[in-house]
């Protein structure tokens, strides 16, 4: 298991503010670190009748990360997000967000995370705008001097502007989701914390929010994000971290973890029986066609591609492209839990 953003070590101190948060780290070197925006150890959630939900997570967040939190069903992600914002206790362990232990510190944390947990909670008979500003009159810590400006450009960002007057019950899905991201950037946020964000969006709103965290992160807000779509992950996040059975399998950079799949060698040709041949001649194992594309498992170290490929042309295949294929997130995933993806969230 491996950690990706380093916190207090053995021998060194952690500063913090006025308030009590942990604005930076020094190790046992003195070297200053940024302290994980989310951190646990050990966290663990048994329901009722015995259920293990969450069994010892340690998970470390990364300061400006866009962290992807992914797991087949009933994995445990629901239920860690739900402790990381003090919804539930958890039955053991620590968690701490934002440098400050939850659910003890909540009402200290909150008002500097932005939510959206399965699905936004709208009033159906008010309009768009007017369930941003309830929302943000609930805020006991949100200005009202510029409550409606900032309603405003959160409708904005979302692409809510022109729908704003529209009574919720009216929205699709895809809407009302836009619209509770919407309530959670109504004021700056240090972390954001979303729960399938795309959910019933067209390709185009799936882009659009794609931008939009990117946008987010650059301006130094870290964002946590469950979802399903494992290539949605791979384009967006610097870092994840894989769930299976409510354990953490494993966590880091997204480049590291879908490295951990192995490639495919990948050859197109028109003459896909005479490569298939002339590769299992070679030792190579795991052929499958379609069409005029052939794929292999990747070939050991000990193989040299290029007499791979001359031998492909030396017995009269014409080669129109030939490679190894960089092993994917979801290739990964499946190596690591041995299951399909949750399709459900």
């Amino acid at each position: 298991m491996t950690d990706t953003a380093a916190g207090s070590e053995a021998g060194g101190a952690a500063a913090e503010d006025a308030r009590g948060r942990v604005l930076h780290a020094t190790g046992a070197d003195g070297a200053a670190t940024a302290a994980p925006v989310i951190r646990t150890r050990d966290l663990t959630k048994r329901y009722r009748g015995g259920q293990l939900a969450v069994d010892g997570l340690d998970l470390t967040v990364p300061t400006g990360s866009v962290f992807g939190f992914l797991g087949p069903n009933g994995s445990g992600k629901t239920t860690t997000i739900r402790m990381l914002m003090g919804l539930i206790d958890p039955t053991s362990g620590t968690a701490e967000v934002l440098g400050r232990p939850m659910p003890e510190a909540t009402r200290t944390v909150l008002p500097e995370v932005g939510a959206l947990i399965e699905g936004p909670a709208l009033y159906g008979f008010l309009n768009g705008r007017d369930n941003l500003l309830r929302y943000d009159r609930a805020d006991p810590t949100a200005d009202p001097s510029t409550r409606r400006a900032r309603v405003g450009t959160a409708l904005e960002r979302v692409g809510l502007a022109a729908a704003s007057g529209k009574k919720a019950k009216a929205y699709s899905l895809g809407m009302k989701q836009r619209l509770g991201l919407a309530a959670a950037l109504l004021r700056p946020r240090r972390l954001l914390v979303l729960d399938e964000p795309t959910n019933g969006l067209d390709p185009q709103g799936m882009r659009e929010i794609r931008l939009l965290v990117r946008e987010l992160a650059a301006e130094g807000t870290t964002v946590f994000l469950s979802s399903h779509l494992l290539d949605e992950i791979e384009q967006v996040c610097t870092h994840a971290a894989v769930m299976a059975r409510g354990r953490l399998i494993v966590q880091g950079p997204v480049a590291d973890l879908a490295a951990r799949a192995r490639g495919r060698l990948a050859v197109t040709t028109p003459d896909p029986g005479d490569a298939a041949r002339i590769l299992e001649e070679h030792g190579i194992t795991g052929l499958s066609t379609d069409g005029d594309r052939l794929t292999a498992d990747a070939p050991p170290a000990a193989v040299d591609l290029a007499d791979l490929n001359a031998a492909l042309v030396g017995g009269g295949v014409r080669v129109r492209f030939f490679g190894v294929e960089r092993g994917s997130l979801e290739e990964a995933f499946v190596a690591l839990t041995g299951e399909g993806f949750d399709v459900a969230g």
